[in-house]
């Protein structure tokens, strides 16, 4: 047995462990990307680094072996500074998109290209459970907004953007058309309750999310319908029957609506007293819309940016009552946000902003790129719809058009998770010119993307010990190798045996089943 210690813990492991396994043993968690315990360590990523106190030497903690007298530290400045330029590193020659360029500019952050993929298959049902994830009145959005999503629409580049918010609204309305209407799963009640003010777009929104994570709320508005300023856009562009079964959908999850309820300072303050928390969504600030004592700027209340968090706690504001905006799905982007951020409050009692993950992001396509993203969408002409909206047939047809510039493995990549985790700054190594984008797509197996490898060899380690015919090697010499199948073969016949396997345990998107996340 050799004696060690780490992080202060003095341990005892077997002859042989590596430093990396031994802090794994007393719960220490040290990172790593390229080690895999059934395959043994391969050394390539460099995020396991651990310092040696007695001499200040950074090594790898998945390959060295432990040593009698040992002194080893994992979690000082320098340690996590050493990560992180490894991590960056890494970032520098990965060319791929965490999210698509269009999910990132949607003030909602709704996940499109699954959207569009789910449609594409028929499956709406399933389509709409992924827009209401984060848009909460999909076919309202769907026929007013003014579809920035469109314009970050890579598929511009080739041809026409897709049309997303009349996809968005084809959902919306099949779900509007159903004898059984969609309900999201609805957590247990939390015994906390939340006060609404304001019935428009973001109230409406920030209801339907707290609802969900179980906190009762309850939306107060001074008006006899739900709907706010969406009333007054014109029955010819948003019918009122659309708002009316739109809020219908959110009042059945449990909301409590109380209209023709006017807060004026006083009932405000008795609010503040009754509920554990009280969301202000009462619109653009004018003479009727009352500052409850709240501290105003010119443009609104005023909020923290990340935690929309006003002047007075637990009191929280969203939606054009913080900034006039035309843009209805801000306010519901917001409204979740908040309800996110509330939930959250009431977990730890600190109010924090809302997450934020790392994004990887490449930019624009080069011209000799189209190719290799048209390869996952169908070479149709934008399709036509009118006030109705588009037939099953003519959704299915748009939404295949999507190019899927997103990542097929955006939860469970390490590369992302770590990156997040120590605030990993991409272009820090970056050159001038990038390597081009390349793609293998099978539709019944897995979509392999080199340009997303870190070459940390665990395929190529599972393909031999599941002894492919083909497997994963790699190609070249020195900068310019790469993973791939031996002989020109071709991926689909490199891993006959091993598709989900390598799939798994891939830590990042360059290896990723075709329809993996639809599960999610």
């Amino acid at each position: 047995m050799i004696k060690l210690t780490i992080d202060n813990h003095t341990i005892e492991v077997p002859t042989g462990t590596s430093v990396w396994k031994a802090a794994q043993s007393v719960g220490i968690e040290i990172p790593t990307m390229c080690y895999l315990e059934e395959t043994g360590h391969f050394t390539s990523c460099m995020v396991c680094l651990v310092k040696d106190a007695h001499t200040g030497r950074l090594f790898a903690s998945c390959s060295v072996p432990v040593s009698e007298g040992q002194n080893i530290i994992t979690n000082d400045a320098e340690t996590t500074e050493s990560r992180k330029a490894a991590l960056e590193l890494l970032l520098s020659e990965h060319v791929g998109d965490c999210e698509a360029p269009c999910q990132l500019v949607c003030p909602a952050h709704m996940n499109i290209p699954l959207m569009n993929r789910l449609i594409a298959k028929g499956d709406f049902g399933k389509a709409l459970e992924v827009v209401k994830r984060d848009i909460a009145l999909p076919s309202i959005l769907g026929r007013i907004c003014p579809a920035p999503c469109e314009a970050g629409c890579r598929r511009k580049q080739v041809d026409e953007a897709v049309s997303i918010c009349h996809l968005k609204m084809f959902v919306g309305d099949e779900d509007l058309k159903s004898d059984k209407p969609y309900l999201p799963k609805l957590a247990p009640l939390s015994g906390k309750k939340v006060a609404v003010i304001g019935a428009g777009p973001a109230g409406l929104a920030a209801a339907y999310y707290l609802q969900q994570k179980g906190h009762q709320s309850v939306i107060f508005d001074k008006n006899s319908q739900a709907g706010g300023e969406l009333r007054l856009i014109g029955e010819d562009i948003l019918p009122g029957s659309v708002i009316d079964q739109e809020v219908a959908r959110i009042v059945a999850t449990g909301v409590e609506l109380r209209l023709d309820e006017t807060i004026d300072a006083v009932r405000f303050s008795a609010l503040q007293d009754e509920f554990d928390a009280v969301v202000v969504a009462t619109g653009t600030l004018t003479d009727e819309n009352p500052d409850f004592g709240l501290k105003t700027i010119k443009t609104g209340f005023v909020a923290d940016k990340t935690s929309y968090l006003t002047s007075s706690p637990k009191v929280f504001a969203a939606g054009n009552s913080l900034r006039a905006s035309k843009l209805a799905v801000r306010s519901v982007g917001q409204g979740k946000e908040v309800a996110t951020v509330i939930g959250n409050y009431f977990k730890t009692s600190e109010v924090k902003g809302y997450p934020e993950r790392f994004n990887s992001k490449f930019g624009r396509l080069a011209e000799s790129e189209f190719i290799q993203y048209k390869k996952d969408s169908e070479d149709a002409p934008r399709q036509k719809s009118d006030a109705a909206g588009f037939s099953k047939e003519a959704a299915m047809i748009e939404a295949k058009r999507c190019m899927h510039c997103d990542c097929r493995n955006p939860e469970s990549c390490v590369l992302r998770e770590l990156s997040d985790r120590y605030q990993a700054i991409q272009k820090r190594f970056q050159g001038e010119e990038r390597f081009n984008v390349e793609r293998f797509i099978h539709r019944e197996g897995i979509v392999y993307e080199s340009n997303k490898c870190i070459k940390c060899g665990i395929c190529v380690r599972l393909t031999r010990e599941h002894q492919e015919e083909f497997g994963f090697t790699f190609i070249g010499r020195g900068f310019d190798v790469k993973i791939g199948v031996p002989f020109n073969e071709s991926v689909q016949r490199g891993l006959k045996k091993t598709v989900a396997i390598v799939a798994k345990a891939c830590p990042t998107g360059a290896l990723a089943m075709f329809n993996a996340e639809e599960n999610l």
